[in-house]
């Protein structure tokens, strides 16, 4: 199985492909879409979406993974990021890729066992998990691939709880 994660945003995107083969995980691509600030909004959405697209054209995932928003102060960066969420999430619909989305919380109850853990322990874990020599930077980065790994995770459960035998 080949999971995309997504850190949505509008400045920076943070993603991340996976494969899931058996007990492993292999990162495939990992990186971040940034646009420029003082561009138009429209423009900088339609950006991201193009962009996105092509990353889903081009690793063909088999799920994108997207972390769930809650936001409790800023109302203008939560509409902002909202919008850009809704792009993504479309252009994964265009092309028939089923989304899942999780919440901080539960990345954090996938990746390190415990839903209230520090991000430099979900940082860690996540980079344990792909083998990675380091932690991926910026922070947007290493976010997306943990959301991945947790939907990796997750959808392997799943399987197995509906009696599914996919690797």
């Amino acid at each position: 199985m080949r999971v995309m994660g997504i850190d949505p945003g509008i400045a920076l995107v943070g993603f991340g492909v996976i494969d899931s083969i058996g007990n492993r995980l292999v990162p495939v691509q990992y990186g971040c879409i940034e646009t420029e600030a003082g561009t138009p909004h429209d423009i900088r959405l339609k950006q991201v979406y193009e962009a996105v697209g092509a990353l889903m054209d081009k690793y063909g995932p088999d799920a994108l993974a997207v972390e769930k928003l809650f936001w409790s102060r800023n109302v203008t960066t939560a509409f902002t990021v909202s919008e850009a969420r809704g792009v993504i999430v479309l252009a994964a619909a265009q092309r028939g890729i089923p989304v899942a989305e999780y919440t901080p919380m539960q990345v954090k109850q996938a990746i390190v066992g415990y839903g209230k853990a520090e991000k430099r322990q979900v940082q860690e874990m996540t980079r344990m998990f792909l083998n990675l020599p380091a932690i991926p930077k910026p922070d947007d980065t290493a976010d997306a691939l943990a959301v991945a790994v947790c939907h990796a995770h997750s959808a392997v459960l799943l399987n197995r709880l509906n009696g599914v035998n996919r690797t």
